[in-house]
């Protein structure tokens, strides 16, 4: 399959310059031949956390007829990085995904948030999975921090993703980790790794470096610095190749270490 990479310009809490770019982006993703378009995180405000009352969208309403639209409307899959959004009394880093008759797939709250950011200071944490089905293809996403959680994304992989997307705001400073991370969790899993960074008008703070990477953790494409569009060829039947020749999930003992993950 084709994916549609977009790593972002992510405009501080200018929603509608970052709804008119995203649209943009996604049909020439489409134009060019994707098949899966993926985004980053945060995109509709960025983390304008101290505004959110005045710019998050509510339910999610505006981010669904949106991606929903445009993904019948251009026969693609989309996996809608996260926006943040109002939900009662409270706010979201919330991932969407679409599938090419435009139906939605899942509705993600990020479950891990960044304190080091204040996230835990503005937005509530969710505490949903979030595996879903592209064609025939069994996948999942998360957001940024989660990958710091290797148990989180294992429970994903066990529950049939071949593929995990991720979509991030991840800071320059700890670019690094971004690409140990991804890697470790691509190998340790077994599956491909789709990971989405966004970018800023200072690359001192966000510098991009999205990621495919497939289940060797070979890297297949690595963003620039800038705002990129990239089309990558994956072949996802790597996966069933990668856990027949080493078999890690028939080979786990759970019964070792499962209550472990569950202690303080």
């Amino acid at each position: 399959m084709k994916l549609g990479c977009i790593q972002l310009k992510v405009a501080f809490g200018d929603v509608e310059k970052n709804f008119a770019r995203v649209e943009q982006l996604i049909r020439e993703a489409a134009a060019k031949g994707a098949e899966i378009v993926v985004l980053p995180e945060m995109w509709n405000t960025s983390y304008a956390l101290k505004k959110l009352e005045g710019l998050a969208d509510v339910n999610g309403e505006r981010t669904k007829k949106f991606l929903a639209n445009l993904s019948k409307e251009l026969n693609i899959h989309i996996v809608g990085g996260s926006v943040a959004t109002k939900k009662g009394d409270s706010f979201y880093n919330t991932m969407l995904t679409y599938n090419r008759q435009g139906e939605l797939l899942g509705e993600y709250d990020k479950a891990h948030l960044f304190r080091l950011m204040d996230e835990h200071l503005y937005l509530s944490a969710g505490d949903g999975q979030n595996n879903f089905k592209l064609d025939d293809l069994d996948a999942a996403g998360v957001i940024c921090y989660d990958i710091r959680f290797p148990e989180w994304l294992r429970l994903h992989a066990l529950n049939g993703a071949k593929v995990l997307f991720v979509s991030a705001q991840w800071p320059t400073a700890r670019i690094d980790h971004w690409k140990t991370l991804l890697q470790a969790r691509a190998i340790e899993n077994q599956c491909f790794v789709v990971a989405i960074n966004r970018i800023s008008g200072n690359h001192d703070n966000f510098n991009g470096q999205s990621m495919v990477i497939e289940p060797w953790g070979e890297v297949l494409w690595t963003g620039g610095a800038d705002e990129e569009l990239a089309i990558v060829d994956v072949d996802f039947s790597k996966v069933d190749e990668v856990r027949t020749r080493i078999p890690v999930y028939d080979d786990r003992r759970p019964e070792l270490y499962g209550d472990v993950l569950k202690k303080k």
